[in-house]
C-alpha cells in the first residue's frame, strides 16, 4: 500500500513539474522568432468560430434554466424585480465563463490532445526536431494564445445570449411582464463584473490549450495511448478550470 501511495505521489509530482515546464517554455518561446502565424490563424478559427454554436447553446439554456429557477423562488417573496440583476451577475461572473470553458475543454482540448498525440505516436514530433523546428514553438504557442484570445470573445457573446435567454423565458414563456429588464440587469452588473469574467476566460483558455498539448506530447502506446490522452485532457482541463475559478474569484473579488 505504501509503495502504491508513493508511486502515485511521485507520478503526480513529476506530471506537475513537466506541465509547469511546458507552460514556462511556451511563454518563453512566444517572444522568440519566428511566430507561427499560419498555425495561429488556423487555431483561431478552430477554437473561436467552430466553438461558437456549442457556447451559444450552453449559454442560452443556462440563462433560461437560471431564470426559471430564480423567478419561481423569488416570486414567493414578491421579489421578481431582482431576477434580472441576479441573472446578470451569475452569468457574467461565474456560469458562462465556467460552463463555456468546460464545453470548450471537451471540444477543443480533446481535439488538441488527439492531434498532438497522434503526431507523437507516429514520430511526427521527432521529424519536427530533425528539421530544427521546436515542437513547443510550433504546436503549443499558437494553440495557447489562440485559445486564450478566443475564449473571452466566446464568453462575451455567451453572456449576451444567456441574458437574452432569461428575458425570453420570463416574458415569452412565463408570460410575465418585465418592463426595463435590461436596465435592471445593467443597474447591478458593472464593468468590473464583466472584465472579471473576461480575465477568467483567458486563463481558462490557456489551461485548456496547455493541458491538451501536454497530454498529447506525453502520449505513449499507439492508438490506445491517444485515447487515454484525450480523456485525461478533458478531465484535467475541467478540474483545472474549477480550481482556477476559485483562486481567480478570490483574487478578483
Amino acid at each position: 500500500m505504501f509503495a502504491m501511495i508513493g508511486k502515485k505521489t511521485i507520478n503526480i509530482a513529476r506530471g506537475a513539474g513537466a506541465y509547469t515546464l511546458l507552460v514556462s517554455q511556451g511563454l518563453a518561446k512566444t517572444f522568440v522568432p519566428p511566430f507561427e502565424w499560419r498555425e495561429f490563424i488556423k487555431q483561431l478559427e478552430r477554437v473561436g468560430v467552430n466553438s461558437l454554436p456549442v457556447v451559444a447553446v450552453t449559454s442560452l439554456f443556462t440563462g433560461m434554466v437560471l431564470a426559471l429557477q430564480t423567478y419561481d423562488g423569488f416570486r414567493r417573496f414578491q421579489a421578481e424585480a431582482y431576477v434580472p440583476a441576479l441573472l446578470g451577475l451569475a452569468l457574467v461572473r461565474e456560469l458562462v465563463p465556467v460552463l463555456g470553458g468546460m464545453m470548450v475543454a471537451g471540444r477543443v482540448g480533446s481535439a488538441m490532445a488527439a492531434e498532438v498525440g497522434t503526431m507523437k505516436v507516429t514520430s511526427q514530433i521527432d521529424a519536427l526536431e530533425v528539421m530544427a523546428t521546436n515542437p513547443i514553438q510550433f504546436l503549443v504557442v499558437p494553440r495557447m494564445w489562440a485559445t486564450a484570445i478566443m475564449l473571452p470573445l466566446l464568453i462575451a457573446i455567451g453572456d449576451l445570449i444567456g441574458i437574452y435567454g432569461g428575458q425570453f423565458l420570463i416574458t415569452s414563456i412565463l408570460q410575465e411582464p418585465q418592463t426595463g429588464y435590461m436596465d435592471r440587469v445593467f443597474e447591478f452588473v458593472d464593468a468590473e463584473d464583466f472584465w472579471s469574467g473576461m480575465i477568467k476566460a483567458a486563463f481558462f483558455g490557456a489551461i485548456v490549450a496547455t493541458v491538451g498539448c501536454y497530454q498529447g506530447l506525453a502520449t505513449r502506446g499507439g492508438a490506445e495511448g491517444v485515447g487515454r490522452a484525450t480523456t485525461a485532457a478533458v478531465v484535467q482541463a475541467s478540474l483545472g478550470i474549477l480550481v482556477a475559478d476559485f483562486f481567480l474569484t478570490k483574487v478578483l473579488f
